[in-house]
């Protein structure tokens, strides 16, 4: 079972979760990380590292939509393999309710 970034991760992006992830299978977007669930050996190092509490295990209820969600952006944003900053507002965001309508489907602009 890998693992997937849920909604809790938008416009948090706290990426503790990527300094501990031993196969580098996290990717940014604009404003939530995703994981690769190909490329995620379903270790579970970097779920407890989540400020957000915003990874799950494929096989929770509620999952599959994440899963999809995840493989698809994991295809298409480019991969994270250190932390960075997290937005400046990340923290007035941690516990938003329905954070789905903020979700910004763009790659992590590059420096």
């Amino acid at each position: 079972m890998a693992y997937v970034v849920t909604e809790s991760c938008i416009r948090c992006k706290y990426m503790d979760c990527v300094e501990v992830c031993p196969v580098d299978c996290f990717y940014e977007g604009a404003n939530m990380l995703v994981i690769s669930p190909d490329e995620c050996i379903e270790c579970g190092v970097c779920q407890p590292e989540c400020p957000a509490e915003a990874i799950i295990a494929e096989s929770d209820p509620g999952a599959e939509q994440w899963r999809t969600l995840n493989a698809t952006y994991a295809a298409q944003w480019p991969n994270i393999t250190r932390k960075g900053t997290p937005p400046t507002d990340a923290d007035a965001w941690k516990n938003a309710p329905d954070k789905f309508a903020a979700f910004d489907p763009t790659a992590a602009p590059r420096p």
